[in-house]
């Protein structure tokens, strides 16, 4: 443990709690991709199932734990509590699209060919990628909630701490897990116009807003 990655579980944790917020203040699921949410859920389930086998710590146990329910109770409130308020004309993206490929490089591409092993390559992979429904949405749309880019900020927030935990990792422990960095690395490359958007728009009070796709 190290201060990045403290830093980083907080800023996920705290991104997931921005998005269960606004949607049961609003009661409404409104410019938020269930798609997503799902492939997010499908992260932790798969990655998560050491909890059944392995016991590292208590701060590791109840932080899984967590984002297992919150995830699932995500996916609940958008598909079935609030599902009357869910875009889904919107909400288009081919989930095919990412979980064919993933799976593939999941087998392809691991540290040992192990069920468990490969489900959680499968699911470092899959969270690199995990965010594309819902940036697909933002500009299928043209705009975002202030609310929902907060929660965006927080989850490329967390991935860009990660970065910097491995850095140390590196250099304090010698460790380096090439899955895990170059996954990351892929995926806070997602974020970066968007967090140029953030900065220059919602910190100044602005809407953010996107060019409508041609």
């Amino acid at each position: 443990m190290n201060v990045f990655r403290i830093l980083g579980d907080v800023s996920h944790l705290l991104a997931i709690i921005i998005l269960l917020l606004k949607i049961l203040k609003s009661k409404s699921c409104a410019g938020i991709s269930g798609k997503s949410q799902i492939l997010f859920a499908l992260v932790f389930t798969t990655r998560y199932l050491d909890l059944f086998t392995t016991f590292i710590s208590v701060y590791n146990t109840v932080m899984k734990v967590i984002f297992l329910i919150c995830a699932y109770i995500t996916v609940y409130m958008i598909y079935v509590k609030f599902r009357k308020t869910f875009d889904s004309e919107n909400d288009s993206f081919r989930l095919e699209f990412l979980l064919v490929p993933v799976t593939g490089l999941s087998f392809l591409e691991n540290h040992s060919f192990t069920p468990l092993e490969i489900l959680w390559t499968f699911s470092i992979y899959l969270e690199s990628v995990a965010i594309l429904p819902q940036l697909f949405m933002i500009s299928k749309t043209g705009e975002a909630e202030t609310i929902t880019t907060h929660y965006l900020f927080f989850l490329g927030l967390y991935r860009a701490l990660y970065i910097a935990n491995w850095v140390w990792r590196y250099y304090t422990e010698n460790f380096y897990d090439q899955i895990a960095v170059v996954s990351g690395v892929v995926q806070t490359i997602f974020y970066c116009d968007f967090f140029y958007l953030y900065v220059t728009k919602v910190l100044k009070g602005k809407k953010l807003s996107l060019p409508m796709p041609v």
